[in-house]
């Protein structure tokens, strides 16, 4: 007999697999426990967070003995004189250095990571995705392995000890994370507002600057927000390159390094509130600019994500 003509055994029905119904009950159950979890486990995060840094101001207006005595009780007398101790002997000169160098260290950032990151994103060209994963790899190469060919570098370009030194090297720090963030956002943004503006005349730079830029604003301020945090609490890099380079050359530390010296300067006569409050004026700052941006920069972050 032919294949055409073979009978074929015809398979068996498949049994139905039973459902076990799940309850309205159940689901909010499982809802509640759930979000018991998710709440519980946010408030012991926020207490690790917030009973350090209430425990650091609470002990700038304390005294050695009170210090030494009991850690967590609070303070016999409130009084701002302590800040000013601290900003005397230092404080001041460190936070002005520092903000000299973020001035123009986090501007120069999101410029230049801003423009590669849009050329990359939107034109197409020969060794386009080799350029971008070299900004994607300096990401990830630590800083301690160039910070010899660094100080080198810088000391024959004889910036040692300088603000644009510092600075040159921020901006260069800060370009692997900067482009790697802002490439997401140029590279979702419509073409079709690219094309209208080109059409009408705009040349590129007048496209990036009144078109593109404005609309990857979520993403420029969140970026912004993390560049300025990195670069202020950055204590390698200042220690490295702002060091006295002779007897005249004068001492330009940043924050970091100051409350460094601030301690070394105490020596056995230890001045601990001192201590605790240069270290609260170096993480006011930190706390209004994130506190003031957190919107935009939970914003930029759900957008990227969505996109």
């Amino acid at each position: 007999m032919s294949a055409l003509t073979k009978e074929t055994t015809p398979a068996p029905p498949e049994r139905p697999v039973a459902k076990i119904p799940v309850s309205a009950g159940e689901r909010r159950g499982e809802g509640v426990v759930l979000n018991a979890f998710s709440h519980g486990f946010l408030a012991v995060w926020a207490l690790l967070i917030v009973l350090p840094l209430l425990w650091l101001v609470l002990s700038s207006f304390k005294s050695d003995a009170q210090i030494g005595g009991s850690a967590f009780g609070w303070p016999h007398h409130w009084s701002l004189d302590v800040f000013g101790r601290a900003w005397d002997k230092g404080i001041g000169d460190y936070f002005l250095n520092t903000v000299i160098v973020l001035v123009f260290s986090v501007p120069l950032t999101m410029l230049f990571g801003s423009m590669a990151a849009y050329v990359l994103a939107r034109y197409q060209f020969r060794g386009n995705r080799l350029l971008y994963y070299f900004f994607v790899a300096g990401a990830m190469f630590p800083v301690f392995l160039a910070l010899v060919p660094l100080f080198f570098m810088v000391k024959r370009l004889d910036m040692l000890n300088t603000y644009q030194g510092l600075v040159l090297v921020y901006v260069a720090y800060s370009m692997p994370f900067t482009v790697f963030f802002m490439h997401a956002f140029f590279r979702t943004q419509s073409t079709a507002v690219f094309e209208a503006a080109v059409l009408d005349g705009a040349s590129h730079t007048r496209t990036f600057f009144q078109v593109m830029l404005p609309m990857a604003k979520p993403g420029l301020v969140s970026v912004g927000i993390f560049n300025t945090l990195g670069q202020w609490n950055q204590f390698i890099l200042p220690t490295v390159l702002m060091q006295p380079q002779s007897g005249s050359d004068p001492e330009r530390y940043l924050l970091t390094q100051g409350l460094i010296q601030l301690q070394q300067q105490q020596g056995y006569a230890s001045d601990l509130p001192v201590l605790f409050a240069g270290v609260t004026i170096a993480m006011i700052p930190m706390l209004v600019v994130y506190l003031s941006f957190q919107r935009q920069v939970q914003a930029g972050l759900t957008s990227a994500t969505l996109k």
